[in-house]
């Protein structure tokens, strides 16, 4: 069991910068993949970023060059830090954790409960 508690959101104007943290109490934390997500009001859930547990990163091509995601497996946090604001990503940031366990053939998935970004002037 991973608990998830997204923190960093805020008001920014365009531009700025934000860094979000994701901190994840349980046990185990180095095994799972982590992402973010973000949900605009009217809009679906939407991939901004993952890092798998070997450290491989994948962004959405929205984010790319501006976002970067990280991730401190002593202190069972991630991260993301968000330059160049604009208001189109303005959303509901989330937090998730999935690991798929070869031993049980289960897929164990956390969310948080989000964190609020909004750009604008």
């Amino acid at each position: 069991q991973v608990q998830l508690v997204e923190s960093g959101g805020g008001l920014v104007q365009p531009g700025g910068s934000l860094r979000l943290s994701c901190a994840a109490s349980g046990s185990s934390f180095s095994i799972y993949d982590m992402g973010w997500y973000r949900q605009a009001p009217g809009k679906q859930r939407e991939l901004v970023a993952t890092l798998t547990r070997g450290g491989i990163t994948r962004y959405a091509e929205s984010v790319k060059g501006r976002f970067t995601m990280s991730r401190d497996n002593a202190k069972n946090t991630v991260y993301l830090q968000m330059n160049s604001l604009k208001p189109e990503d303005t959303a509901v940031y989330y937090c998730n954790a999935v690991y798929s366990s070869t031993a049980t053939l289960r897929v164990y998935n956390y969310w948080g409960q989000g964190t609020q970004v909004t750009v604008s002037s």
